[in-house]
């Protein structure tokens, strides 16, 4: 069984297109039939979130932390508790692609960081220097060294390894890679499996990529 975990505060305005995605990518024909369970962990939700996943067909899980770290870490213990052999991450604010999860497979490592593509750019929230710094300097090709939280997958037997998630509210997926480069795992830093993420800068954790962006408006 493959494992797919969505960490969401609060985002019924972007979950919707998320779960449709994921559940398209969770029916691909390469992935001949295997299962696929798709988990929103609800973290302090106060929104409309865990209706709209209940309605998507998905599970949920609630817990109360306003920390991505263990939003994450949560939906993945309760996976592998199922005997999930791949753990597959993205964002409530991102869609993958149809072909995401076979992409992760295909590459035959321990764990898979994929790069991301932005597509909705306001030129209202991201003045021009911004979005051609983004084009100019973000790598968007095999052999990048970028770690999303958006598109990210590993190994069961890797991440247990690692010791899992750190309980941190922000860059716990810098932390995981970090853990699973000390332990020995073979990553694929690959821009097969395609993420499309928002460029919004109404944070759900801060010190993330929204965050980024807006550091860069007065940087650049």
């Amino acid at each position: 069984m493959i494992g797919v975990i969505v960490p969401a505060h609060n985002e019924e305005g972007l979950l919707a297109p998320c779960l449709a995605a994921l559940i398209e990518a969770s029916r691909h024909a390469d992935l001949a039939g295997e299962a696929v369970r798709i988990v929103v962990v609800l973290d302090a939700c106060t929104d409309f979130s865990g209706a709209i996943a209940r309605a998507y067909g998905v599970e949920t899980l609630d817990v109360e932390a306003r920390n991505v770290g263990v939003a994450r870490g949560t939906g993945a213990d309760f996976l592998l508790a199922d005997s999930a052999r791949w753990l597959a991450f993205t964002d409530a604010d991102s869609r993958v692609s149809p072909a995401w999860l076979v992409a992760q497979l295909a590459l035959d490592a321990d764990a898979v960081c994929g790069s991301i593509a932005v597509d909705d750019w306001d030129w209202r929230t991201h003045p021009e220097n911004v979005r051609e710094y983004f084009r100019k300097t973000y790598v968007d090709a095999d052999g990048h060294r970028h770690i999303h939280g958006a598109n990210l997958g590993v190994c069961a037997e890797a991440y247990r390894r690692a010791g899992g998630f750190p309980p941190l509210t922000c860059s716990e997926d810098v932390a995981l890679v970090d853990r699973l480069i000390a332990t020995g795992a073979r990553i694929a830093w690959s821009a097969a499996p395609r993420v499309t993420t928002s460029a919004r800068t109404a944070v759900r954790a801060h010190g993330g990529f929204g965050d980024t962006l807006s550091a860069w408006a007065t940087a650049v």
